[in-house]
């Protein structure tokens, strides 16, 4: 059954302490060694799960309880586990840090739980010896419901610094499954939001896993680490199905959109309904369930890269542009005159277009003094203030992409401002301490900083396909 896969959560007592090298070259010494392994991240990160792909030969997905749900944590693990030997789950932040003021939800901890899934502790043990029995002990014991098979030890300095964890912790009765000791760090430059992502490193990224892998294998028993993983307890939940939900998606969400009328008729391809999305170094921020949903609601995707590509693909429907890094790529972005001019074609003429963060940037008059596509009357510029944090929002008023009054959470993670930050007719209304609203509809464009996992509400991606069909 697939829910039943091995699985295992690498978690952490905080950030920092080595969860992504060891997650990611657990998933590349796996995969060399000839086993299907699947990659998972808890939380809406969008960048550890690009290198989880170069790892595994699969998609990188999320597993993000806040996202999209408790109830959908499972379905979307065996979703995305299904035929696979092993499941590797890297965690968020510390084992226990979930949605601010929401107590366990959306933790690596609450994620362990909802898979019945094994949990490893890596431990960074460079300024410790024996208190570190004290640490793991606090973390085994803090929720009986939560696992903890063993630990990986990270940046230990010699023989003898490990011969005195190893003792410490035989005394906490936590196995000691890796030892990996001090070296260089694995080369994944970071910026202002985190690492570099994959699709703009190219061999470097690859080298990177490689040597997470060699790092692993030196230091990790993987067979008492694959034997962890098959002690997971087994898992009740049928998979997530993007056709299934597409066809059951809620009625509020999929009441058919109005059809505008635009001044001329865009050319449809004998393939299908195609709608373009937006990918390449500058937008690399996606989640693979959207695509999935779009093409089980009828749609033709294509990927196509503003950077180099100088017209949408022919027969554009729809656009959709995700999250990503405009602001670095932004003098590339700018200079491709034809494709701006194209987009705001598109968006003139009453096609659905949903943006995101970067793509609410891209779409926007100027960003950093540069020409963008113009389609929102609005600037934007790069902010020394990072805006972090899960967002509960409800739309203001009808969209391509929901109904009004339709409530879907998001995450906001950017270090940029647009002005105005709202249109006239806004996309979210937030909700909690600082209601206010956010973001941009006119036509069928629906823009706004809220990253969104469309799997939460499958009416959007109907909706947002039957659209593009009207419009």
């Amino acid at each position: 059954m697939t829910g039943s896969v091995p699985r295992l959560v690498v978690a952490a007592p905080s950030s920092g302490s080595g969860k992504t090298t060891v997650a990611t070259g657990l998933m590349a010494a796996f995969a060399a060694r000839g086993l299907a392994v699947s990659p998972h991240k808890v939380g809406p990160d969008y960048i550890d799960p690009g290198y989880h792909a170069l790892a595994t030969g699969r998609v990188g997905r999320n597993l993000d309880a806040y996202l999209c749900g408790p109830e959908l944590v499972g379905p979307l693990f065996a979703h995305g586990a299904r035929g696979c030997d092993l499941a590797v789950v890297e965690g968020v932040m510390g084992m226990y840090d979930g949605a601010a003021g929401e107590g366990e939800l959306a933790s690596t901890a609450h994620v362990a739980k909802l898979l019945r899934a094994p949990v490893v502790l890596v431990v960074d043990a460079s300024s410790q010896s024996r208190s570190v029995a004290a640490l793991v002990h606090g973390f085994a014991s803090w929720d009986p419901e939560v696992r903890v098979g063993g630990v990986i030890l990270n940046k230990v300095a010699s023989d003898r610094h490990e011969a005195l964890l190893r003792e410490a912790l035989d005394a906490a009765g936590v196995p000691v499954l890796g030892v990996l000791r001090r070296a260089a760090p694995v080369e994944t430059p970071s910026r202002h939001l985190g690492l570099v992502p994959v699709a703009e490193r190219g061999a470097a990224a690859v080298e990177a896993v490689e040597a997470m892998r060699a790092q692993v294998e030196r230091g990790c028993d993987l067979e008492a680490l694959l034997a962890l993983a098959r002690s997971a307890g087994a898992l009740s939940c049928a998979a997530w199905d993007a056709a299934e939900v597409v066809g059951a998606a809620r009625p509020e969400a999929l009441r058919p959109p109005e059809p505008l009328r635009p001044e001329g008729p865009r050319p449809q391809t004998p393939d299908g309904l195609r709608v373009a999305v937006a990918g390449g170094s500058a937008f690399t921020f996606s989640y693979a369930e959207h695509t999935e949903l779009l093409t089980a609601a009828g749609a033709e995707v294509v990927v196509f890269d503003p950077l180099r590509d100088e017209q949408l693909p022919v027969g554009t429907a729809g656009l959709v542009i995700g999250g990503g890094f405009p602001e670095v790529y932004a003098a590339e972005l700018s200079a491709n005159e034809p494709l701006r001019k194209a987009v705001a074609d598109l968006a003139g003429s009453g096609a659905p277009v949903a943006a995101e963060c970067a793509g609410l940037l891209y779409l926007c008059r100027e960003l950093d003094g540069l020409p963008m596509c113009g389609v929102l009357d609005a600037t934007a510029r790069m902010s020394e203030r990072l805006t972090l944090g899960y967002r509960d929002a409800v739309a203001v008023g009808d969209s391509a992409l929901a109904v009004a009054g339709t409530r879907m959470r998001g995450h906001e993670f950017h270090r940029t401002v647009v002005d105005p930050g709202a249109g006239t007719a806004p996309a979210w209304g937030v909700r909690g301490p600082e209601r206010r609203v956010e973001g941009f509809v006119q036509q069928g464009v629906h823009a706004s900083y809220l990253h969104t996992h469309w799997a939460s509400l499958p009416g959007v991606a109907r909706r947002f396909v039957e659209r593009c069909r009207t419009s």
